[in-house]
């Protein structure tokens, strides 16, 4: 183990502003004469984009895409692949995996979508955090990304994302928060982009008052490749490492400034420290290097998560197929399917199987093109040949998608519509087959014109190198589909939260629709969709009963435990995705949500089996973020808890009555409304008494308590009257009053907190 404050003090400043940055493109810099090793870092969200010594790409399994995994809705799954991808990396010498992403999503058009995991916090959170616990529990490092508010591909480097503090709290750093509390991830990637005029890079609102403070992170914090801007004001902020190398250039900008005083050594020595803990705790953990793994038995997991994540969106009892029946098999993506995202997520994997391979000791399956998978670029000789085809069956099963090209890294979409040449094949097989099926491969939603006439829909995502095998075990029955919609599918793109402010003016992007991203969008403004936010059908059926609630009454929201039965009253194995739902029964401060989602579980069931599922909510799940308060808060009322197989799918609720010893800080100003008194809980004369303990004496101005008395009992119009206007109902002057509140020193800002309930 290092001796980390002994080489704090033989380490020069220049060596230790080395440290802070990368040695190339995948390597941290070393230190050999004090015996500090480089690090080797590997993208590999979804499977392990790593080099060898020659530079040579080492081929890999790939998992299912972020779109995908969190589609199955399941945290043991999600562990499981982490374990593989820890697995992999530590025995291609990898010490630190760059992933999971969880960034929400924010609008479908951002390109990256298909990497990242839900439009909801707590999907996002909980299946991220399974996924570190798993990376980690083979001694490697994890690296959850982008901190924070990189929700689009356009001007990701320069943007400046403009989102209020509430929705930054309760949208946009809740999955990273949950990583950290319940994972512990050794490290933290920042975002290219800005926050509130702030790059991520020196953000010390995000890097130290919030992930260190509020949330006790103890790991390092690297940058995105090149997103660093002020070198010596990242150091400040909290930021340890840049990747990848700056060449030397950022190390100087370090050494200077520590020598100028811009930076003090303080400051660069806790880095260094963060680092050197960092690099020690890694290889600590490749002491026990793999010397191998079997890949062979990760295609396997890749092959069964694929079939876990697969949606079926639509079902007129079509499907399951029958094998032996005539069926054509149309589409490119048939013979070649889109199996993973484009850029730093590729994964160069041995094989891919396509349906068609897959299908092939299945009998009466014809194949017909139909489309290009590359482009959107009709062929009518292939449109007719797959119409023939299709006509001539007894089912037909289009394989469709977005080509590559629709959805990358570094890129936006600039629209939620597939190729017109799909469209149209769709269209025309629907004419001449009634038993058409749709197989669609995407990372992220699609407008789907034709939904209403096809009589399935088998939503794939991106399922990773075993999509192939799972397309077909589903279609026929071999596996029973349990997918659910991590996010919500849209009818149209106009209808979208983030429309008119996608991508943004310039570098500017102003997130106007604060905590209403997703199906809190959509609930909210009462807007129809597609496919609702947690849909997924079966081939079987799930009765919800027994609601139970362990106290109606709660002082204090410590603990509350739901549990609901589940019975799977069809004919066949299947699972279901549980899904709890919290809402106020009535607005009362601040415009919420309808409801939010603060816990799922996936539930596996024999036919005619009941199981009891249990869900433990605590505060949390009751709270706000409050600006006041600058924190979370439970405000007092009565609560509905859902529980359904979808967003608009919910089978049970109940209501339970929250009684909170939360307070918020009274603020005492010129700008305190006669409301404001109403609802502080304080009579006339106690208020007065608390103005004067805060210097804040209206009755050197004239206003005595009898006529703030007459004043607060006015009309419900009033309410919103200052109460330095409330001088005019007695004849005062108003200015008067004005002004000897400004001259009271010290008075904005000043709290009073025991005195609101």
């Amino acid at each position: 183990m290092l001796d980390i404050e002994k080489l704090l003090e033989e380490l020069t400043l220049e060596e230790k502003a080395g440290l802070c940055s990368g040695g190339d493109q995948w390597h941290t810099k070393a230190v050999p004469r004090l015996g500090i090793p480089a690090l080797k870092l590997s993208d590999g969200p979804h499977g392990m984009r790593t080099f060898d010594d020659t530079g040579k790409v080492i081929k890999a399994v790939c998992f299912p895409t972020g779109s995908a995994l969190a589609a199955s809705f399941d945290v043991n799954l999600a562990e499981t692949i982490g374990a593989a991808l820890g697995e992999t990396a530590k025995s291609t010498g990898v010490h630190t995996v760059l992933g999971p992403a969880v960034n929400m999503k924010r609008s479908p058009l951002c390109g990256r979508n298909f990497e990242y995991l839900s439009e909801d916090p707590v999907v996002a959170g909980e299946m991220g955090a399974a996924m570190v616990r798993g990376i980690q529990s083979k001694g490697v490092g994890a690296c959850p990304k982008h901190f924070a508010a990189n929700n689009q591909e356009t001007r990701r480097m320069s943007s400046n994302s403009n989102v209020d503090e509430v929705a930054l709290r309760e949208i946009y750093l809740t999955a990273f928060e949950n990583i950290v509390k319940k994972s512990k991830p050794h490290t933290m990637m920042c975002a290219y982009n800005r926050v509130n005029g702030t790059y991520c890079c020196e953000n010390e609102h995000l890097l130290t008052d919030i992930l260190r403070n509020d949330w006790n992170y103890d790991g390092i914090v690297m940058t995105d490749w090149a997103a660093m801007n002020d070198r010596p004001k990242a150091v400040a902020a909290g930021l340890e490492l840049e990747m990848p190398s700056s060449f030397g250039e950022n190390d100087r900008r370090i050494v200077n400034a520590v020598r100028s005083g811009r930076l003090s050594m303080e400051a660069l020595n806790e880095a260094v420290r963060r680092l050197l803990t960092w690099i020690d705790r890694e290889m600590e953990g490749a002491k026990d290097a793999a010397l191998g793994y079997d890949m062979d038995a990760q295609v396997k997991l890749a092959q069964y998560a694929a079939a876990e994540c697969g949606v079926l969106l639509k079902n007129n009892g079509i499907l399951p197929l029958t094998k032996g029946k005539k069926i054509a098999f149309i589409g490119g993506f048939a013979k070649r399917p889109r199996f993973e995202g484009g850029g730093s997520s590729h994964v160069m994997v041995e094989n891919c199987p396509s349906a068609l391979d897959c299908a092939a000791m299945i009998s009466e399956i014809t194949y017909a093109k139909g489309f290009s998978t590359a482009e959107d670029m009709s062929d009518s000789t292939l449109h007719a040949e797959a119409v023939c085809a299709a006509a001539k069956a007894e089912a037909a099963v289009i394989f469709a998608g977005l080509p590559a090209s629709f959805e990358s890294e570094g890129h936006d979409r600039t629209t939620l519509a597939i190729p017109e040449c799909q469209n149209r094949l769709i269209e025309a097989v629907c004419e001449v087959q009634p038993n058409t099926v749709v197989v669609f491969h995407a990372g992220s939603p699609v407008i789907m014109p034709w939904r209403d006439k096809v009589a399935a829909i088998l939503f794939m995502y991106l399922g990773g190198q075993g999509v192939g095998k799972a397309s077909v075990d589903l279609l026929f029955g071999e596996k029973n589909p349990s997918g659910k919609l991590a996010e919500t599918f849209p009818l149209r793109l106009e209808d979208t939260p983030a429309f008119l402010d996608f991508p943004g003016m310039e570098n500017e992007v102003r997130y106007s629709e604060g905590i209403f991203i997703g199906y809190r969008w959509y609930e909210k403004r009462k807007i129809p969709v597609q496919y609702p936010f947690g849909h997924g059908l079966s081939y079987t059926s799930f009765r919800y009963s027994n609601l139970q609630i362990d106290q109606e009454y709660m002082q204090d929201v410590d603990r509350c435990q739901v549990r609901v039965d589940v019975t799977n009253t069809g004919s066949q194995f299947g699972k279901e995705v549980v899904q709890l739902y919290v809402g106020p029964v009535r607005e009362k401060t601040y415009a919420r949500t309808v409801k939010e989602l603060k816990a799922f579980a996936k539930v596996a069931l024999e036919p005619g089996e009941t199981k009891t599922v249990a869900f433990d909510l605590n505060k949390r799940a009751f709270a706000h973020f409050n600006l006041r308060l600058n924190g979370w808060y439970v405000e007092k009322g009565t609560y509905r808890i859902s529980l359904g197989s979808s967003s608009a799918d919910i089978r049970l609720d109940t209501e339970v009555h929250v009684v909170s010893t939360d307070t918020l800080p009274v603020r005492y100003s010129e700008y305190m409304t006669v409301g404001d008194l109403w609802d502080s809980g304080l009579d006339v004369a106690e208020a007065m008494e608390v103005m004067k303990t805060q210097k804040l004496d209206l009755s050197a101005v004239g206003l005595e308590a009898d006529k703030m008395e007459r004043a607060v009992h006015m009309e419900e119009v009033k309410r919103g009257m200052p109460l330095h206007a409330t001088v005019s109902m007695s004849q005062r002057n108003m200015e008067e009053v004005y002004n000897a509140l400004r001259r009271i020193e010290g008075l904005e800002g000043k709290e009073s907190i025991p005195h609101w309930n």
